[in-house]
């Protein structure tokens, strides 16, 4: 696919529509999971991303929390295998050496195990479902740049 794709940090309640259509698509829909699971009331506390496809369809979306979990990563399924996870996730990271933070964490579907170990996140739990879908959960963390590093820590 030869399309330009764009990709924002997006803000809930403003983008909720458009985030809530592709998880609600891919979760929901292709996986089964209950709706209550999935919209679980943390979304006004979380950071999200956008990724924007031809006449500004929302074709991915991704989440972090406070807490560091990164979640609700979904790509609609035509736009699957083009990078657009792997840019939303780099994205997450990004905001969270930003905010200083050491380590990010996320719960993957056994089935994107070696997606999330390409991204540098290893496995740090034994197999757990999650509305029924076997899950492990992930870690990766975070090298601040040198110069960040150093200007915390004169700072701080």
């Amino acid at each position: 696919m030869q399309h330009r794709i764009q990709f924002r940090e997006a803000s809930w309640p403003a983008d909720a529509e458009a985030i809530s259509a592709v998880r609600r698509e891919v979760f929901i829909e292709e996986q089964g999971v209950p709706e209550p699971l999935e919209f679980d009331g943390l979304d006004a506390t979380a950071l999200h991303w956008l990724a924007i496809g031809p006449g500004e369809e929302p074709i991915g979306t991704l989440r972090m929390l406070p807490s560091g979990q990164i979640g609700r990563m979904a790509v609609r399924e035509p736009w699957r295998g083009h990078g657009i996870g792997s840019r939303l996730l780099d994205y997450a990271v990004e905001a969270a050496m930003r905010h200083g933070w050491r380590e990010v964490w996320l719960n993957a579907q056994n089935t994107r195990l070696g997606f999330y170990a390409q991204h540098d996140f290893f496995i740090i739990s034994d197999t757990f479902e999650d509305a029924g879908i076997p899950h492990r959960r992930m870690l990766r963390r975070i090298r601040q740049p040198l110069a960040q590093a150093r200007a915390r820590a004169q700072a701080g």
